[in-house]
């Protein structure tokens, strides 16, 4: 072993805390970033998206809601919202780059002209701006992977993963629970103060139907008429579309029943794989998960 290699593999124990590794990216002939190596937002964003199936998405939602693609990245920060208070801890953690799952100015495009004259846009905006916070959104582009990160972070934050179908991970089959205990499951592993529902507490559960975050109506009524399950677990919907709907197949005779998780705590997991995503492609810079927090509470 020459000198200059085993300075290499001693710099790397130092930073694994005492413990060599190889690098995952070395193993993929992937070029490694290197020690005190300036990191721009454009090559974290490149980075991630190699790693997508289909590629550079020609319409998207994943911008940049502030700052620049040439940015040094000092620390990253990892949520489901951009919010103003995750803004400020983002500052007192010295870091200038946020990768957060949904919108930073209330609307899934993030256009901004109908909010011009807003002082809470505005607020936000050049506390951003005054602060050189760089904001991705990464949505879409997750969403893409195979399988959806956010489906599976969830699913194991359940204990699901092994229930869940090899080819469709949306669909688990788990052993006959009553409705009732179905729901304290969730609210214990999600952290959920109270969710609401449509059913009987007592019926017996065994097929799951789980979409996470706000897919629509569409997707949640194809599903239930194509899987048919014994529940429809979902983040958000509206509640004069699939709600209306179920009700009215339970009018019917139908016995699907109806889970509304709440959209962040079906989907914030998702954060905790891009910081862990961020952590094993880029062990130089600090990224660290900061949770949104609920915006509603129950009275």
């Amino acid at each position: 072993m020459n000198n200059s290699r085993r300075k290499f593999i001693s710099t790397l124990s130092a930073v694994a805390g005492g413990q060599i590794f190889l690098s995952p990216l070395i193993g993929k002939a992937t070029p490694f970033i290197s020690l005190n190596e300036t990191v721009t937002v454009a090559q974290i964003i490149n980075r991630f998206i190699k790693e997508v199936p289909a590629g550079v998405l020609k319409q998207t939602v994943d911008t940049l809601k502030s700052g620049s693609m040439d940015m040094e990245v000092k620390g990253i920060v990892t949520s489901m919202f951009a919010t103003v208070d995750v803004i400020r801890k983002t500052i007192a953690a010295g870091a200038n780059f946020i990768m957060a799952h949904e919108p930073t100015f209330y609307n899934h495009e993030d256009a901004v002209d109908w909010l011009k004259n807003d002082p809470v846009y505005q607020y936000k905006a050049n506390l951003l701006k005054e602060n050189n916070i760089t904001v991705w959104r990464c949505h879409d582009y997750i969403h893409r992977m195979i399988p959806d990160p956010v489906t599976m972070q969830t699913l194991a934050k359940l204990n699901w993963t092994k229930y869940a179908d090899k080819k469709v991970p949306n669909l688990i089959t788990i052993p006959s629970t009553h409705l009732k205990d179905l729901i304290k499951h969730c609210k214990n592993k999600l952290g959920i103060d109270q969710l609401r529902y449509i059913g009987d507490l007592q019926q017996d559960c065994v097929r799951l139907l789980m979409y996470p975050g706000a897919v629509g109506r569409n997707t949640h009524i194809s599903g239930l008429d194509y899987f048919k399950p014994d529940v429809l677990i979902c983040g958000e919907m509206s509640e004069w579309e699939t709600a209306e709907y179920i009700r009215d197949a339970r009018s019917k005779g139908d016995h699907t029943a109806l889970m509304v998780l709440g959209h962040i705590a079906s989907e914030e997991s998702c954060a905790v794989f891009l910081v862990d995503w961020l952590k094993e492609k880029f062990p130089d810079i600090k990224a660290q998960f900061i949770p949104s927090g609920n915006s509603l509470k129950f009275a």
